[in-house]
């Protein structure tokens, strides 16, 4: 009967000892010779055998490794479970059952010498996996039922390790180290080569932008309430100041690769695998650019066989260790993040690719631009559409349809990605709105000029009075955003660009510099980019009217410049209770600014935060 329990622990069931599909290996019922204290420690040695018969099942399915017994055979397509790591896992799990299968040999041998050894012996012998595999068949469990795939088995592995049995951590921890083997090729074809392996889709890098990104509702209806003129939704905005998502008002990144976060093992820190992926992406560009060696050389400075090194003793050791780990990684970012920054800064001529940015982008060249505005004006005249709340929606005609192409070079690609472009577009289309209304608004003044010897009537001092309100707004608003906010933001820029030789530092000082002009043009701020479009749409209709109606209005221009009036005059009030009422938002500095700028002499105060309010 040993004989045949120990064929049965080893996955061959008889006559004594028979397999269920359901329950695994169970005793035989009704056997005379057995007592039933020995039916109780066989039928303890049958579940751990049991155990061992569905890990072997398991590697099977998944590896092929062990030939499959008809007794208990399933079909791999069942589970649905496939990739590298399940492979690696299997081949761990087969190592693990290593020692299980030379006990049963020694057993063997032993019973073979001395044939009077007991039931209770082999129980004693084999004591050990009777903790052991329960809790094994925990974690393969897990991975079945829940399918667990790629990365997130190292994490599943990586949980269960953590427990306070010394046999079941040590076991996992070699399962572990057995998977880490395959996440350590994947790293060193990736960082060292820029090439992607993954074609189950099992790493935590993945090609392509990072998947999400949340919806936005559609803006409700305006709906007068008779309130000071103010709409329900500009209360609601004013109560509430909602951002405009960047993500959702922009063109989406066309980044090549991004993290899958879903994958990523949590004893890796997001900090560690941005910096695995912004060592690929660098390589990658390297290794796909058809540039000339001699300019480029090796974005890893000929030292691939010594980080190769590096993580092949990674990969040796029996516990993962972060801080090796990290400090691996480290090396690596750096050698690419200074050998980038050198191409970028000292031959790529950075900054100076920065100064024409800031030059035609940010309406640096002035001049230019205002002999544009003069030159298109009447080309442009009544085409431009009606500013929405919003830049998410692209008109297709006028001013507002305005942008410019850059052709970037390599590798300032990396920099200046199309999703950055675009950013910039946005800044730029809204600047030149501010700097148009302006010119038309200096325009009008020179047309009142030349009447002011003239008769007028009620009409036209209201037209100059609201004119010089308009004007004293817009004027101030172009020096904040060319002043307080360009100028500013971009000498600071500059100024850590030439404090480092981090490429990312770069990045990141260059992305903190995009999302300042956004957020400090209020551009990312609804209520006031919608408040500031509405206030400048007025001006430019009431510099037309004034244009094409140089002599006294008649009723009809009367009309319109009454709704002018009462426009600008709630739209004035909203801007400035906005501005002086926000106490706690996270750019309240900027707003703050702005309105030191509108009321730095307390007229809009005085004037109960309204400007233009006069009666025709």
């Amino acid at each position: 009967m040993i004989h045949e329990l120990l064929l049965a622990l080893s996955g061959y069931p008889g006559t004594i000892f028979t397999w269920n599909k359901r329950n695994g290996l169970q005793v035989s019922q009704d056997l005379p010779f057995l007592h039933p204290s020995e039916t109780s420690v066989l039928n303890r040695l049958c579940k751990m055998g049991t155990d061992y018969v569905r890990f072997t099942e398991f590697i099977e399915q998944h590896t092929g490794h062990v030939h499959q017994q008809e007794h208990y055979s399933s079909q791999p397509s069942q589970t649905g479970l496939h990739g590298i790591y399940l492979r690696a896992f299997c081949t761990g799990l087969h190592s693990m059952l290593q020692p299980y299968r030379q006990a049963l040999l020694d057993l063997e041998q032993e019973f073979l010498g001395d044939p009077h050894l007991s039931i209770s012996h082999v129980n004693y012998k084999l004591e050990q996996f009777q903790l052991l595999f329960p809790s094994v068949m925990v974690v393969v469990e897990t991975i079945k039922c829940q399918k667990i795939h790629g990365c997130q088995i190292l994490e599943t592995v990586y949980k269960h390790s953590c427990g306070g049995l010394p046999p079941v951590r040590m076991a996992l921890e070699k399962i572990l180290a057995v998977c880490h083997g395959v996440m350590y090729k994947q790293l060193a074809a990736w960082m060292l080569h820029g090439l992607l392996l993954d074609q189950s889709e099992e790493f935590f890098v993945r090609q392509g932008p990072s998947a999400g990104g949340a919806t936005v509702a559609q803006d409700e209806e305006d709906e007068d309430l008779g309130i000071g003129g103010l709409s329900g939704k500009q209360l609601r905005e004013l109560q509430d100041l909602r951002l405009i998502e960047e993500e959702n008002m922009l063109a989406p990144s066309l980044q090549q690769f991004s993290l899958r976060v879903e994958m990523l093992p949590s004893y890796i820190p997001i900090r560690v695998a941005e910096k695995i992926l912004f060592v690929g992406e660098s390589v990658q560009m390297f290794e796909n650019h058809n540039h000339s060696p001699s300019r480029a050389g090796s974005i890893l400075k000929h030292q691939e066989d010594t980080f190769a090194t590096e993580l092949h003793r990674l990969k040796q050791q029996p516990l993962f260790s972060l801080v090796d780990f990290e400090n691996v990684i480290d090396a690596i970012r750096s050698t690419v993040a200074e050998h980038l920054w050198t191409l970028m800064v000292e031959e790529s001529d950075l900054l100076g690719q920065l100064k024409i940015i800031k030059d035609f982008y940010l309406l640096g060249r002035g001049e230019l631009y205002q002999v544009f505005i003069d030159l298109a004006q009447h080309i442009r005249e009544g085409t431009t559409p009606p500013q929405d709340s919003s830049p998410r929606d692209a008109p297709s005609t006028g001013w507002a349809a305005l942008g410019l192409t850059y052709k970037v070079q390599w590798p300032l690609h990396i920099l200046f990605t199309p999703a950055v472009l675009e950013k910039y577009n946005v800044v730029f289309r809204y600047l030149l709105s501010v700097r148009r209304v302006q010119s038309e608004l200096q325009h009008c003044w020179a047309l009142q000029m030349q009447r002011k010897h003239l008769k007028s009537n009620k009409t036209d001092a209201v037209k100059w009075r609201l004119r010089n309100h308009m004007a004293f707004l817009v004027d101030n608003l172009q020096y904040y955003l060319q002043v307080d906010v360009l100028e500013s933001q971009f000498s600071q820029l500059l100024q850590q660009i030439n404090s480092t030789r981090d490429f990312e530092s770069i990045r990141l000082a260059h992305d903190h510099f995009l999302s300042n002009l956004l957020a400090q043009s209020f551009i990312l701020l609804k209520p006031v980019f919608h408040c500031l479009n509405e206030i400048l749409d007025l001006c430019h209709n009431f510099c037309s009217l004034v244009s094409q109606n140089l002599g006294p209005l008649d009723e009809r221009g009367a009309a319109q410049l009454d709704i002018m009036v009462k426009g600008f005059s709630r739209q004035s009030f909203l801007l400035f209770k906005i501005l002086s009422s926000v106490r706690n938002h996270q750019i309240n500095s900027d707003l703050a600014q702005l309105l030191l700028r509108l009321d730095y002499n307390k007229y809009y105060t005085q004037a109960g935060g309204t400007l233009g309010r006069y009666v025709l």
